[in-house]
């Protein structure tokens, strides 16, 4: 062999090795993005093919170069559509990655495997293969059959609609991820071009160019995975789940600016504009959370999770927000991935259920379970600090006659009428439930008894003074109340209560309408100060 063919057999090996390579490291690498299976076929097809090919040029006679011809269509055939399931992985076509549907592509090539290695029985792929006349290395040339036009044909379909699908979703992506598309797209435009000059008898000495151009390629590739994370992640396809995401996300750099957002994200956060990318999360994070700035306070894990009440166009929304660290391939920290997660329905429901094992539904204020729960509370509390507690039981005078007089409907609207005129009496810090029936409960923190004694008699005077109208008709309504004060550490609530019970069953054999205090007499109206 001369030397210009030596140095074009050696790079051609090249070519393979640095194929084999890729194949070596896109199968220890399969499990990072859902194409790298392909692209390993793509490079040990695509290695099979140029060391074939090197010793097709090796070769000293036609017979081995038929042999030689026979090895390289093991690998050939296949690349073009290897590209084409390749790029669709990496925009995110998978429905169509399915082999249910990608085999089809295979198809035309496993003919034509077939019928170069079945050619001299029929010659539909090459007519003639005869060595070049009047060189001085072993080269030889065809006559095409029809297949041949056929499968180029395939091959030049399958690299253009590689490069169709990689232009149409160019725009869509951000120029970050633009320098692999563009190494993709390479490296399947110069084989192709290549392989169009060859067939057009364009390329120097008549020498086949492709795998030359596939070194080209490969050293491409190897460039690109270590400088832009090629085929480590599917950017295409990871950006159209990042946009058809419904909880918002916002990436932040290690300044808290706003490097990127969703479509999910600007929905929450209208000052999410393509102005807001470089700005402070707390600038545009204040003009809807009504809970105030984010916290950043991480855990050893790295991750925060917060609650936010959010004021959207009058409605109220709210949102669990979660905090992550954003990490580099070396593990150094880069920057915090934000995610807002839409719990409105559930915090509403909540809320409800809250409201429904609290609050007695027919007059709004703590039912009776929810009442001595909190009234524990205010118990312990006082112990503690060794403020007064009182407490006052009252019950409405006569209710049964009110509701066989006028209706249960009318005793309901009694009640809440009662509950209404005690509510715009009672101090901010009182706790009142309903105790059961039309007996009701209250517990006064940092009141002493005689004090509750007196709110009791405004109380009093209040409901007395203040006759439920219906029908034309004012209805007369008066309560008896009795008050207990939690004097002792030891005394349990029950016995508290029970000592406000007893103070008024004094006020209702005394005549009804009056208040009394635990172990003492009754409460009159100018006792108050």
């Amino acid at each position: 062999m001369n030397s210009p063919m030596s140095q074009y057999i050696i790079i051609v090996i090249i070519s393979g090795v640095l194929s084999v390579l890729l194949a070596i490291y896109a199968y220890y690498n399969k499990t990072k993005f859902s194409g790298m299976s392909v692209f390993m076929w793509m490079t040990a097809l695509s290695a099979v093919y140029t060391f074939a090919f090197a010793f097709e040029l090796a070769s000293d006679s036609l017979q081995e170069i038929r042999f030689w011809l026979n090895i390289e269509y093991i690998g050939m055939p296949f690349i073009a559509p290897c590209s084409l399931l390749l790029i669709m992985h990496y925009v995110g076509l998978n429905k169509f990655n399915t082999f249910k549907k990608s085999w089809v592509l295979f198809v035309i090539p496993a003919i034509t495997l077939l019928m170069v290695t079945t050619n001299e029985y029929h010659n539909l792929f090459y007519k003639n293969l005869y060595l070049r006349p009047h060189v001085a290395t072993t080269v030889v040339d065809v006559v095409p059959g029809i297949w041949y036009y056929v499968h180029g044909g395939y091959t030049f379909g399958s690299m253009l609609a590689s490069l169709f699908i990689l232009a149409r979703h160019w725009q869509k992506t951000k120029s970050i991820y633009r320098k692999q598309m563009l190494t993709l797209a390479v490296g399947i435009s110069l084989p192709m071009l290549g392989a169009l000059m060859y067939v057009l008898g364009q390329t120097p000495l008549g020498m086949d160019p492709v795998p030359i151009l596939m070194c080209v390629t490969s050293i491409l590739y190897v460039t690109s995975i270590f400088s832009t994370a090629l085929l480590t992640v599917a950017p295409i396809a990871r950006e159209h789940i990042f946009e058809s995401m419904r909880d918002g996300v916002l990436v932040l750099n290690l300044e808290n600016q706003i490097m990127d957002f969703n479509g999910a994200a600007t929905t929450i956060i209208p000052a999410l504009t393509p102005l807001a990318i470089g700005q402070k999360l707390d600038h545009i994070w204040k003009r809807g959370a009504e809970s105030g700035a984010f916290s950043f306070g991480m855990d050893e894990t790295g991750e925060y999770e917060q609650e936010f009440k959010w004021i959207r166009g009058g409605e109220t929304f709210y949102y669990r927000i979660r905090a992550s660290n954003l990490l580099k391939p070396n593990g150094q920290l880069a920057g915090r991935t934000i995610v807002m997660i839409d719990v409105t329905e559930y915090t509403l429901l909540q809320n409800k259920l809250r409201h429904l094992a609290e609050i007695d539904g027919l007059t709004s204020i703590y039912n009776r379970t929810f009442f001595m729960e909190k009234s524990r509370q205010l118990l312990s509390s006082a112990h503690e600090t060794k403020q007064p507690l009182s407490f006052i039981l009252f019950d409405i005078d006569y209710f049964k006659q009110i509701n066989d007089r006028y209706g249960h409907s009318l005793g309901d609207f009694a009640l809440q009428h009662v509950v209404m005129i005690c509510q715009q009496t009672l101090p901010a810090d009182a706790l009142f439930g309903r105790y059961g029936g039309e007996e009701f409960a209250i517990s006064l923190p940092n009141t002493s008894l005689v004090q509750a004694g007196q709110i009791a008699e405004q109380l009093r005077a209040a409901i007395a003074g203040n006759p439920l109208y219906s029908a034309a008709r004012a209805i007369s309504i008066t309560a008896s109340f009795g008050v207990a004060e939690a004097k002792t550490a030891d005394v349990p609530l029950e016995a508290l209560l029970s000592e406000a019970d007893v103070a008024l069953y004094q006020s209702k054999h005394s005549g009804r309408n009056a208040v009394h205090l635990s172990n003492q007499d009754r409460v009159h109206a100018n006792q108050q100060k």
